[in-house]
């Protein structure tokens, strides 16, 4: 090994464990998150309308399985793109302005049926 090169890095259990914990914590927020936004929206309303008119399925799952992974991957890419260009609280804050106007709208629209 040259003087130039770091040595390798070795990963002991702590530094595994805490990867660990950290892998399971931020995929249970995300899967319960996700899962309880879901219920009952449109998306499950149109795959179970779709579902009970195709012969198969098994397919209309794996199409809707598909949509949701290729959205989420599009929602992780931006997100990601996004969380390079601007501060955390700058992200808070356009997201709750964001979910704020999209309130006021679906109010207002309710108000005005």
């Amino acid at each position: 090994m040259s003087s130039s090169e770091s040595p390798p890095e070795v990963a002991t259990p702590v530094a595994e464990a805490v990867t660990a914990a950290s892998f399971w914590r931020v995929f249970i927020s995300t899967f319960a998150t996700i899962f309880l936004a879901e219920l009952g929206d449109k998306t499950q309303v149109t795959t179970l309308l779709i579902s009970a008119q195709a012969e198969s399925p098994w397919v209309v799952f794996v199409g809707a399985a598909a949509a949701l992974v290729a959205t989420s991957l599009i929602g992780v890419w931006l997100g990601q793109w996004l969380a390079r260009r601007v501060s955390p609280q700058t992200l808070n804050t356009m997201a709750g302005t964001l979910l704020l106007a999209i309130t006021l709208w679906l109010l207002w629209d309710i108000a005005h049926l």
